[in-house]
């Protein structure tokens, strides 16, 4: 395996997640505050699945919107 290529790879798909993800909340946040059905600290679930390797893994998290 070429640590270096598997590396970049990672960070690129990671970096991908990042910013989609945060788009996609923004606009969901903004949208549910337009109508008034915002309430905070707001629950977060992220599952990261990787298939070949068994992987899934559940990050858990709030997002502060007060």
């Amino acid at each position: 395996m070429n640590e270096d290529a598997f590396n970049m790879s990672v960070r690129k798909f990671l970096k991908t997640v990042g910013v989609t993800s945060q788009r996609e909340i923004e606009a969901a946040v903004r949208q549910a505050s337009e109508k008034g059905e915002l309430d905070s600290p707001l629950n977060a679930k992220i599952v990261l699945t990787v298939d070949g390797v068994d992987l899934t893994v559940e990050i858990n998290g709030t997002i502060d919107v007060a």
